[in-house]
């Protein structure tokens, strides 16, 4: 039975006419509460009511009677690379691979053409010397809940686009966020500044499973993230 309605305003697409993967992920996981698994099956559409329907063991949104995505509580245990410093991971940005060549230029999260404070500006780029990829972000206050804290769901779009980051991009085609875990430590607070990482956990062919963190500026880990993301020869995409 449907309990409400959850709607993707467009400033929050990845893809021009669909929702970005972390963002539609983690409005869906504040249904769960704690540490969830979300996947995705469909593009979510933008700026229409979807409905949140609650079953056993999941919550689910929909629209006109398909599946947008799924959401399970989880458990995350994933072994996390230490940090690089904020100097490193701010120098790391300024090679964002996004700015020579971006398929998603205004993504909210990672997209180059977005205005200051209008995107998120998470420009993960590689760290030298490291399989990793990372860069800073200093939340604004208008992500803030009245308890002073950033909201969940932006916690995860950090914690999404920068594992399409962490791989090779492909040759043709494009990349698509299958599924997003996030297990959170530690609240985030707007004007302070963070450390963003992604690396690339395993491959199986064409499906990459990347880990994301973010990290306070002294090292102190607030969140972690396990992506799965596929290659794909064309269409609409989900992500990055």
């Amino acid at each position: 039975m449907s309990e409400t309605t959850v709607t993707i305003a467009e400033r929050f697409h990845g893809p021009r006419n669909s929702g970005n993967g972390g963002y539609v992920c983690g409005r869906l996981a504040a249904f769960i509460g704690g540490t969830a698994r979300v996947r995705l099956y469909v593009p979510p559409p933008l700026d229409v009511p979807l409905e949140v329907e609650k079953h056993e063991g999941s919550v689910s949104l929909a629209y006109q009677g398909k599946t947008i995505a799924e959401a399970w509580p989880a458990q995350l245990v994933l072994e996390t690379p230490s940090p690089p410093t904020l100097e490193e991971a701010a120098a790391a940005s300024k090679n964002f691979r996004g700015f020579q060549s971006h398929r998603f230029a205004t993504c909210f999260v990672c997209g180059r053409d977005r205005t200051p404070g209008e995107g998120l500006g998470i420009f993960a780029g590689p760290v030298p010397g490291r399989e990793m990829v990372a860069c800073t972000w200093t939340p604004g206050r208008e992500l803030a809940l009245p308890d002073g804290t950033v909201s969940p769901e932006y916690i995860w779009c950090v914690l999404d686009c920068p594992g399409g980051f962490a791989f090779p991009e492909p040759e043709t085609g494009t990349i698509l966020l299958g599924e997003l875990t996030v297990a959170r430590y530690a609240p985030a607070r707007p004007g302070q500044a963070y450390i963003v990482t992604a690396w690339e956990v395993s491959r199986e062919g064409r499906k990459h499973y990347t880990g994301t963190a973010l990290f306070s500026g002294n090292g102190h880990c607030i969140a972690v993230g396990l992506g799965t993301w596929f290659e794909v020869e064309a269409g609409p995409t989900t992500e990055p």
